[in-house]
């Protein structure tokens, strides 16, 4: 079976056998994306570079016993009107499209905190104001049970991606 065909709670059972890496975990995320993310639409960024460093910053951390957080290293998608640091936050909104928060929203510090690894920003209807996810300027996000179907919303982005197998869980408000 395929990684990203586990739980989140499986995952981390891996894990803690030593059975799998973070890095494991994490590229096999970024496959999935990389199959899956032209027909379904649900990313608006995508962090795979980041991702991949901060999966062997990780693995360090767990090696030396510096991190013993629960779920380290497990992936996670952000809903893009969620604050990120350094990453780019457009609330799918083209008067957003290149905004760069120079902050983190408090949720993502303690997700930093807790040492999962956020591998991308998620698709939403315009400033969360939509119920089909249908109403982003960047695209439209596609039901991965059905492509002619959507997902709903303003969340659809996060609920496909979840639904596809190319993020474990993903973060939504």
């Amino acid at each position: 079976m395929e990684i990203y065909n586990l739980t989140a709670h499986e995952i981390k059972e891996l894990l803690d056998k030593k059975e799998i890496t973070v890095s494991d975990v994490t590229d096999s995320y970024l496959k999935r994306i990389e199959e899956k993310e032209k027909d379904i639409e649900a990313f608006i960024t995508i962090c795979d570079t980041e991702a991949k460093n901060r999966s062997k910053e990780i693995e360090k951390g767990l090696a030396s016993g510096k991190i013993n957080s629960a779920y380290a290293g497990i992936p996670i998608g952000i809903k893009d009107n969620i604050s990120t640091k350094g990453i780019r936050t457009t609330c799918s909104s083209r008067m957003l499209e290149k905004y760069i928060p120079p902050y983190d929203a408090t949720v993502i510090e303690k997700i930093e905190s807790e040492n999962l690894n956020i591998i991308g920003k998620l698709n939403l209807d315009e400033f969360a104001m939509g119920a089909t996810t249908e109403n982003s300027y960047f695209k439209k996000t596609k039901n991965p049970h059905n492509l002619n179907k959507v997902p709903g919303g303003s969340s659809g982005g996060s609920a496909a991606a979840v639904a596809s197998g190319m993020v474990p869980w993903a973060l939504r408000k």
